[in-house]
């Protein structure tokens, strides 16, 4: 292949940021949590519900991710494939 694309890497400043905003969030929904006017099983229940809410998210991401990097690489092997046929043909080759 010619061209090989070059992996696209995340600056610092943006996994600080994404770091910060999930910290925040977080925090945010804990202490709302805490703070509402509610029996204990109530914001238990919350809790829990936000925690999961939070694993299905990591893991909807990470499946996501891992469809999009599949489908890159089949598609880098077709690539190759079609380049090396154009490279093996001859159009003056008689028969």
């Amino acid at each position: 292949m010619s061209d090989t694309p070059v992996k696209q890497q995340s600056t610092a400043a943006f996994y600080g940021q994404a770091v910060a905003s999930f910290a925040v969030a977080m925090a945010a929904t804990g202490i709302g949590i805490y703070q509402l006017n509610a029996d204990a099983w109530v914001r238990g229940f919350l809790a829990i519900a936000v925690l999961y809410l939070v694993t299905s998210a990591f893991t909807l991401a990470k499946v996501i991710r891992d469809r999009q990097e599949a489908g890159q690489i089949v598609s880098r092997v077709d690539q190759a494939r079609l380049e090396k046929l154009l490279a093996e043909h001859d159009p003056f080759e008689t028969r």
